[in-house]
């Protein structure tokens, strides 16, 4: 089954609407406020809409600095390593949606950005995100912990050009 997704940069409207998503505990970590939409449409945090073939909302993405959490490594920068970040709405999360919607945000950002490699920084505690990411060919290259919200994060990465075959 494949899906086809439409990226685009973030509009006003939609980054509304992702303000009012919620998730449930522990991934309320990953709820918006209304004081966060200019922070969405900043053009140099690169925030994009993710649209289904009908043209719903059915997550984001963004590229770059806003996609590093604070205490990781990132002294490896574009262009040859793109940060990035993705936000699936609540009502699409554990329906096996996932692999198909990141593989979407990673052809974007592969063609829109020509990076060598893609890093993803992951909670440890979001294991369903953690497996999409291992199973497309991500490999886990560090952690850290991050005092202020005492969790566990792993940074990924991945060659953009993967060898499908292994």
């Amino acid at each position: 089954m494949t899906a086809l997704y439409i990226i685009r940069p973030l509009r006003g409207e939609n980054a509304r609407e992702i303000t009012t998503w919620r998730y449930d505990p522990p991934f309320n970590m990953y709820d918006l406020a209304p004081e966060h939409i200019q922070g969405l449409l900043d053009p140099e945090f690169r925030y994009h809409q993710v649209l289904d073939s009908g043209g719903n909302l059915i997550g984001y993405c963004c590229f770059g600095l806003d996609a590093q959490v604070p205490g990781g490594d990132y002294r490896l920068l574009e262009p040859e390593v793109l940060d990035l970040g993705v936000g699936l709405k609540p009502s699409c999360t554990g329906m096996g949606h996932g692999a198909f919607f990141v593989q979407a945000v990673l052809d974007y950002g592969a063609l829109t950005y020509q990076p060598q490699v893609f890093r993803a920084t992951i909670a440890g505690f979001n294991q369903r995100s953690l497996k999409t990411f291992l199973n497309l060919g991500f490999k886990i290259k560090s952690s850290f912990i991050r005092e202020l919200v005492d969790n566990q994060f792993f940074q990924l990465e991945r060659l953009v050009k993967e060898d499908k075959d292994g």
